[in-house]
């Protein structure tokens, strides 16, 4: 069974600060480029440990892609898991026969991981619940999105239709100007 070491680098727990405070610790530095050469020449001879080097050695890198699409704090520690993906997935592709730096290849993968990240997110941020809180009638009873297509339509279990986000959204706003 092969043995996994777990290093972590961005955030150390302080006991003394009690519990939850971080202390921040920087990266480690990144390789030369003799490094770099030697350790893909590890990996492919099938070097384990090299992988791990070549993947902790290169964070820093996927720290300052993330932090150029400047995201709040809450989403950090996710764009870094995922952006961290992407540089795993640049380390296993990596072809050594090219001209170009494993740090040059690996910010396209970090890049290409952190934009399906963003697409899938945006297509998600158009569903809507049927059930999701949309506002307050006049006795104060919270409206649900249900509530408002159900008024306007009959929906049977037998007949069902495909709404669009637009005209669920319009469905609402008028049913809102409706109780205000």
């Amino acid at each position: 069974m092969e043995k996994h070491r777990i290093t972590v680098f961005c955030i150390e727990y302080n006991k003394t600060a009690g519990e939850g405070a971080a202390v921040l610790k920087s990266f480690p530095q990144p390789l030369t480029a003799a490094e770099e050469k030697y350790y893909v020449q590890k990996y492919t001879e099938g070097d384990l440990e090299a992988k791990h080097i070549l993947i902790e050695r290169n964070l820093r890198l996927v720290a300052h892609i993330v932090k150029k699409y400047q995201p709040p704090p809450e989403e950090m520690e996710d764009l870094l898991s995922i952006g961290t993906i992407g540089l795993m997935k640049a380390v296993v592709t990596f072809d050594p026969e090219k001209s170009a730096r494993l740090a040059t290849y690996a910010a396209r993968c970090i890049e290409n991981e952190l934009l399906m990240h963003f697409r899938g997110k945006k297509k998600s941020s158009k569903e809507v619940s049927l059930y999701e809180p949309i506002g307050t009638d006049r006795e104060g009873n919270e409206i649900q999105l249900f509530d408002v297509i159900e008024k306007k339509m009959f929906i049977t279990g037998s007949k069902k239709k495909k709404m669009s986000y637009d005209y669920i959204r319009k469905l609402s706003q008028n049913c809102l100007q409706e109780n205000a």
